[in-house]
């Protein structure tokens, strides 16, 4: 069912990859037309809008659509799938009224766009008001925000540093990681038994968790910063001991507390009651 998706009360297949889901094209086109035929409407969407028939051949902004593994009733097939981004574009070339709303909300969030670019600050807004409209509190809000500053921060210095994103961005956030709380991120998500791919660990995290990611992560560009470290492996020491200054302060804190701080609780499994009490409706510990 993780590979199900309701669209317009009609099921999208999809598959996770490259650390997002590609949908399948047609059952998207199924949804919003009424297609006898999702193939043919695809094929004469590109036929009519020579863009979009650009970005199938790999041309553009946009992802290249895939064909990937799909798991159907007659056994796993390939089937021409698109990320979102892709899909938003899909969309916009269907003359059909159920593609309407989808259209109008293109719109919007593109207005909301460019306010955010004018003010930054609106950005940050909305962010916190998802995060109070999925429950959780103030304080938790507060760190979760400045944790994303702190990663920012890092993040800028590594590609400054001649680091290359993505891969070694996860290589050495997985080293700050396993230095700070003795695991990987991926070995995190285990523990904290997060099984759905697009579950972001960090909001899956307590106070005292991310305070700790936020110290590993300020450490380490404290660290590469003041090192002039330039290139993959000296970042790649630089990031473990930013992360054993944290770890070592875990461990401090862990022995004088008597208590743990990695938890297997994931925000969805603790009480209301026992979020708010952690969270932040009492002083924060440190």
């Amino acid at each position: 069912m993780n590979h199900l998706v309701l669209f317009e009360q009609k099921q999208v297949r999809r598959a996770w990859h490259e650390e997002s889901w590609w949908f399948v094209i047609t059952d998207v086109i199924a949804a919003l037309t009424d297609s006898a035929s999702p193939s043919g409407y695809l094929k004469d969407m590109r036929r009519r809008d020579p863009e979009l028939g650009g970005l199938f051949k790999g041309g553009g902004q946009i992802a290249t659509p895939l064909a990937l593994k799909i798991v159907t009733s007659g056994g796993p097939q390939k089937l021409l799938c698109w990320n979102a981004e892709g899909l938003l574009r899909l969309i916009q070339s269907i003359p059909s009224p159920k593609a309407e709303p989808f259209k109008r909300w293109l719109a919007k969030v593109g207005y909301e766009r460019l306010q955010e670019i004018e003010n930054p600050e609106l950005a940050a807004r909305r962010m916190r008001e998802i995060y109070r409209q999925k429950g959780y509190s103030e304080a938790w809000i507060e760190k979760r925000m400045r944790g994303i500053a702190v990663r920012d921060e890092l993040t800028d210095e590594w590609k400054k540093r001649g680091v290359k994103e993505q891969t070694e961005y996860a290589i050495l956030t997985a080293e700050i990681s396993k230095a700070t709380f003795g695991m990987t991120p991926s070995e995190y998500r285990d523990h904290k038994a997060l099984t759905q791919p697009g579950d972001n660990l960090r909001d899956h995290m307590t106070d005292l968790e991310l305070i700790f990611t936020m110290l590993g992560e300020a450490s380490t560009t404290e660290i590469a910063r003041n090192t002039d470290a330039q290139g993959f492996p000296r970042n790649k020491q630089a990031a473990r001991q930013g992360g054993t200054v944290a770890g070592n302060a875990r461990k401090e804190l862990e022995r004088k507390s008597r208590r743990k701080v990695s938890t297997p609780e994931n925000f969805k499994e603790i009480p209301e009651s026992r979020r708010r009490l952690r969270d932040g409706q009492q002083d924060d510990p440190l």
